[in-house]
């Protein structure tokens, strides 16, 4: 059987209460770095409770921007899963309607809220 390869789809969303600030735009900041690994804590757990836990190996947040002057954070991350027989296809509207359930509609992540609409999942 040969190896599985990697695939990835880009996740982004918009977290209302976490202010906006320059140093969160160099993923080699404290605050980058520190606030990723957050974001990763509540995400992960979500995935491993989603139709692609057996193949899911992760996210990784590219970058945050500035959203609604510096009120709003935006996250664009990309979120890798092996491909292989184990997981037909990826059904992106399936994991969007999972992880929207798991946010309370797209409106609660951990410590942080989201902007209701701002939930985009794309294989």
């Amino acid at each position: 059987e040969p190896s599985p390869t990697f695939r990835h789809f880009t996740l982004n969303f918009t977290l209302t209460n976490l202010p906006y600030t320059a140093d969160l735009e160099i993923p080699s900041t404290r605050r980058f770095i520190s606030t990723e690994k957050v974001i990763n804590y509540y995400l992960d757990p979500l995935f491993k409770r989603s139709s692609i836990s057996p193949v899911y190996t992760g996210c990784r947040v590219m970058r945050f921007r500035s959203m609604k002057d510096r009120d709003n954070t935006g996250l664009d991350a990309v979120c890798s899963y092996k491909n292989n027989s184990r997981i037909a296809t990826f059904d992106r509207e399936k994991v969007y309607q999972e992880l929207s359930n798991m946010t309370k509609g797209v409106t609660k992540l951990g410590q942080y809220s989201l902007e209701k609409n701002s939930l985009y999942v794309n294989g």
